[in-house]
């Protein structure tokens, strides 16, 4: 192997190393993680004064993601630390839209789409690829998890737009949800789906998946819910995410460059 080889694969895996291998752990993961989120924001903000809460996860949520970007491989806590902050976040930012600015959930469902259509459109005319195996510059990694923010955002409000608005209620928006995202994974295996647009697309229902059935789990009989405590959800589901973090952190997913570069030098 030549050295210009080398360096070549040697640079891209080890940018590579910040990005999980897409597995079942990790969807599983990562729909926990969109569960906890949801949950534990609405906690903090019910039980803390918004002026304390608000901040403290705005703090926490910098502090994980520029620990994020100055790790130089992939780091299974870091990363996900960073996606719990994101789902945190996250929901505030499509509370704040619906509840703070008064915007129903429908316009907000859309706000957060065209913002979405926006990242992603302005992701590819950069650097022509979407992919999340292609992550190995700065630019790119920044425009990953801008389109992961903006994800949880959309995920949130549709899912509070189909359980509040469409009246369908929390466990039916979940059963909803969950259909939607069986599709892709459904067309991706038996129909040769693109690999990038069911990655996305799933990506973004594990979110009104995860939400909606921890808030049927959190939210009072009355509003069509199990009653158990946000705080008791929110710590149960942590625990899950640690263990499974613990134990399958999972693998740094490789660039379609990098593999390449390895078929060719094999």
């Amino acid at each position: 192997m030549n050295k210009s080889l080398s360096d070549t694969m040697n640079q891209a895996k080890g940018m590579l190393a910040k990005v999980p291998e897409i597995t079942l752990y990790f969807w599983i993961t990562k729909l926990l993680t969109t569960g906890m989120g949801e949950v534990a924001s609405d906690y903090l903000f019910e039980n803390l004064n918004p002026l304390i809460s608000a901040p403290l996860s705005v703090l926490i949520f910098v502090t994980a993601m520029i620990l994020q970007f100055k790790v130089r491989r992939y780091i299974p806590h870091v990363y996900w630390l960073v996606v719990i902050m994101v789902s945190i976040f996250g929901t505030m930012a499509a509370d704040v839209v619906r509840v703070g600015l008064g915007i129903p959930y429908i316009a907000s469902t859309i706000f957060f789409m065209a913002a979405l259509a926006v990242v992603l459109i302005t992701w590819y005319s950069k650097e022509k690829t979407l992919s999340v195996h292609s992550i190995f510059t700065r630019r790119r990694e920044i425009f990953y998890w801008l389109t992961v923010l903006v994800t949880f955002a959309l995920g949130t409000a549709a899912g509070d737009m189909t359980a509040s608005s469409m009246h369908l209620g929390y466990l039916s928006s979940g059963l909803l949800f969950t259909v939607l995202l069986v599709i892709p994974a459904l067309g991706y295996r038996l129909f040769g789906l693109n690999e990038i647009f069911a990655f996305w697309f799933a990506y973004i229902m594990t979110r009104p998946v995860g939400a909606s059935f921890s808030d049927w789990l959190a939210a009072s009989h009355s509003h069509g819910g199990l009653g158990i405590d946000k705080g008791m959800v929110s710590l149960i589901l942590l625990i899950f995410i640690i263990l499974l973090v613990a134990f399958r952190g999972g693998t740094p997913a490789k660039s379609v460059e990098f593999k390449d570069e390895e078929e060719r030098a094999s």
